[in-house]
């Protein structure tokens, strides 16, 4: 699957999540594959009409999202556009916070691939099913919509950590080989494995994790409404055949939503989930959110803020008092004795900002290897440095071409002369000095010989949080595309007259065709499916509901429902799919 350039997006894709998207390839959607989508979304419209929130079938409707066909994402975008909002096409799971980032910006991405027939009832692969028919819908909600974009402008900013980020590869890779026929038992239980182990070695519950909780608790498993008669909104309960059925049943716990619960409760992508939680109305979903945000890095910032962003091995800002943003791989932290940050080194590519926008001249290209810069108040100083007027600069030697000697409470040493003092919005956010030296104790953190050196100002460091403050001028967001992708599907020759045979019942379905060529038609293909495909329950679905839309081959019908039976008794799963779709065609 080839990433490209979104053209067709009707609404502004940053730069930085281009790289997430993928081209949908519509023509590699099988006959198989549209009947997958037919026969869901056939069940949904039957049954979540009744239980789903009052949205959802116009929502279907307004998002461009057709009962009898797989969905075209640039059809969807477009419609999805007259409430302000847009669809892309990605390749299966992306990373939370690059999820979130999407959604921060109004737009829906949505994994391209479908389900295999054999998991049509539920897969725990990422899929145009879940995607489109689950998150679109309820978006026709103005208030649900606000959530969703409250909750991705927050999720996107959260922390993660490299296990973290080592957990969501290995669920995308259980997710693939699940969904690949070409997997054997042993490399699915392979992945679990490697799966729990991962699992374990997250010790530490990080913000991006609570955030994907909470996630998990409402916009993929919500319910709302009251514990006794609660209404779907969530989308994997919308997309999933067997658990939009099951999940009101009394042997699942209904629990009224609370932030502290959801962020508290694990939650496991290959079961059917064993409690959910009833919100009140969309507010109250806004509300937690906007709570959650007061306690996270982003808010609350400092030395604490400082070290989570350091175990998140991808880009994270920093923001000193001064309102300088100090954007890229949070290397090295240079404690006093108090335990308390008073220096911080980034690694790689940096850049600086003040208000999310790039200074000139202080991008990625200039810092390219790094940056380095104190935190705190000079020594004997009540007022920060990022105050001084231009007297109280000169007074402590602080002028241009001038060299000079400051000494931070915390003990860091700056020496060099002085070639620019930068102020934004009457804030000194930095300094330049060449011929600099910087020490701490017996530490040398900058050597005269590497260059100019651009101190930051500012006496603590307010916020923190994942990702460039100026997103677009940084062009890369905190994560890269997984390099695990899904395997092409190679069909044999069974499989693709077996494709063929579903394209032919759509087409009889679908065009106007005299009685005695579609009967004689029709007598053929039952006679092809029972000698060639006796264990395909869904295209003797098909054929009987072509047969009793036609009233013709009375007995064929009789038979091919035993077969339908028989297929039934094999296996139990089996039997509520089959017996779903006869309950619709009342036979």
């Amino acid at each position: 699957m080839s990433r490209v350039e979104p053209e067709f997006s009707l609404v502004q894709l940053p730069i930085h999540l281009r790289e997430f998207v993928v081209e949908q390839d519509y023509e590699k959607y099988t006959p198989i594959d549209h009947a997958v989508w037919r026969y869901v979304m056939r069940q949904n419209h039957h049954y979540l009409g009744k239980t789903a929130h009052q949205a959802y079938l116009e929502g279907l409707r307004l998002s461009g999202i057709s009962v009898e066909r797989i969905p075209n994402i640039a059809e969807m975008n477009e419609c999805l556009s007259t409430i302000g909002w847009g669809a892309v096409t990605i390749n299966g799971f992306i990373p939370a916070v690059a999820f979130f980032d999407f959604q921060a910006h109004q737009i829906l991405p949505i994994a391209c691939d479908i389900r295999q027939y054999d998991h049509i009832a539920y897969t725990p692969a990422p899929d145009i099913i879940h995607e489109a028919a689950g998150h679109a819908p309820i978006i026709l909600d103005e208030k649900y919509r606000a959530f969703l974009k409250k909750f991705g402008e927050i999720g996107s900013r959260a922390l993660s950590s490299k296990e973290d980020y080592e957990l969501y590869e290995a669920i995308r890779y259980l997710s693939i080989v699940k969904e690949d026929p070409d997997s054997t038992e042993e490399i699915i239980r392979q992945a679990e494995e490697e799966l729990e182990v991962k699992a374990k070695a997250v010790i530490e519950v990080s913000e991006a994790n609570e955030l994907a909780r909470l996630y998990w608790w409402t916009v993929e498993y919500g319910l709302i409404g009251d514990c006794e008669n609660p209404r779907i909104y969530g989308a994997g309960l919308l997309s999933s055949v067997g658990e939009s059925i099951s999940c009101l049943k009394d042997d699942v716990k209904k629990i009224p939503f609370s932030l502290q619960a959801c962020i508290e409760t694990d939650y496991d992508i290959t079961k059917p989930q064993p409690q959910l939680f009833v919100c009140r109305d969309f507010q109250e979903l806004i509300d937690a959110v906007e709570e959650y945000a007061k306690r996270m890095a982003i808010s609350v910032g400092g030395t604490k803020s400082l070290i989570q962003a350091q175990k998140m091995p991808q880009t994270t800002t920093a923001v000193y008092s001064s309102g300088l943003q100090v954007s890229g791989n949070l290397s090295e932290l240079v404690f006093d004795g108090a335990g308390k940050a008073v220096y911080l080194k980034t690694a790689g590519p940096t850049a600086l900002a003040v208000d999310d926008q790039e200074l000139p001249g202080h991008g990625k290209a200039y810092h390219q290897e790094g940056f380095g810069s104190p935190i705190g108040l000079l020594a004997g100083e009540s007022v920060p440095l990022e105050c001084f007027s231009d007297e109280a600069l000169s007074e402590k030697g602080i002028r241009i071409d001038h060299k000079t000697s400051l000494q931070f409470a915390s003990g860091v040493m700056v020496e060099g002369i002085v070639r620019y003092i930068l102020r934004e919005k009457e804030q000194i956010v930095l300094i330049g000095f060449d011929q600099c030296t910087v020490t701490y104790q017996d530490m040398v953190l900058f050597q005269a010989e590497w260059g100019l050196y651009d101190m930051a100002v500012g006496e603590r460091i307010v916020s923190v949080f994942a990702g460039a403050a100026d997103r677009e001028a940084f062009a890369t967001g905190t994560h890269k595309p997984s390099a695990i992708t899904a395997k092409q599907p190679n069909y044999t020759p069974e499989q693709l007259r077996q494709q063929e045979i579903y394209r032919e019942v759509r087409q009889l379905r679908e065009e106007h065709k005299e009685l005695a060529s579609v009967t004689k038609r029709l007598q053929a293909l039952i006679h092809e499916v029972e000698a060639s495909y006796p264990e395909d329950w869904l295209i003797r679905l098909e054929i009987v509901e072509l047969l009793l839309d036609w009233g013709v081959l009375e007995g064929e019908r009789f038979r091919l429902m035993s077969q339908l039976d028989v297929l039934g008794e094999q296996d139990s799963q089996q039997k509520q799919l089959i017996e779903n779709g006869r309950r619709l065609l009342n036979v």
